[in-house]
């Protein structure tokens, strides 16, 4: 069974505060996920990410952002995640502003397990309970704590 657990990292988890746009959020995440081993062409990452977010927004909705990507340039799953206790503007297809961010890298060949990590993560978003408990988180250990037990 996949386990988001896997993917993700305390160094990769971030509360955000002094970012207050959608473009400095994405930006510290790729920072965070091209720094991993997964990643062997960092700034090719970073434009396929780009470029899935010019595509269409990844502001799903709920305050919830999913900037993803299937890539070459990455060998296994890879997750940066934050909190936005403020919130920022995405573009959301709910037009309300994004406090949950959880970016997800895999390579081009990962296809079922990235939809079984990109399930996994929008059902648990999707429980008021645990946004409301990330929403008060005070540090990224709290919002790690809330991700490693999928």
């Amino acid at each position: 069974m996949i386990k988001v657990a896997d993917y993700i990292s305390l160094d990769r988890t971030f509360l955000f505060e002094k970012e207050k746009d959608r473009g400095a959020i994405i930006q510290r995440l790729c920072e965070s996920i091209a720094r991993s081993e997964n990643i062997t062409h960092p700034q090719k990452f970073t434009e396929d990410i780009l470029e899935r977010e010019k595509i269409m927004s990844t502001g799903i909705g709920l305050g919830i952002a999913i900037p993803h990507t299937k890539s070459e340039h990455v060998k296994d799953i890879t997750i940066a995640l934050g909190v936005s206790s403020e919130g920022v503007e995405w573009d959301s297809l709910d037009g309300k502003p994004v406090h949950f961010v959880v970016m997800i890298a895999a390579h081009i060949s990962q296809h079922n397990d990235y939809l079984k990590i990109l399930a996994k993560v929008a059902l648990v978003l999707k429980s008021e309970k645990k946004r409301d408990q990330l929403i008060h988180a005070k540090s990224p250990e709290a919002i790690y704590e809330v991700f490693s037990a999928l």
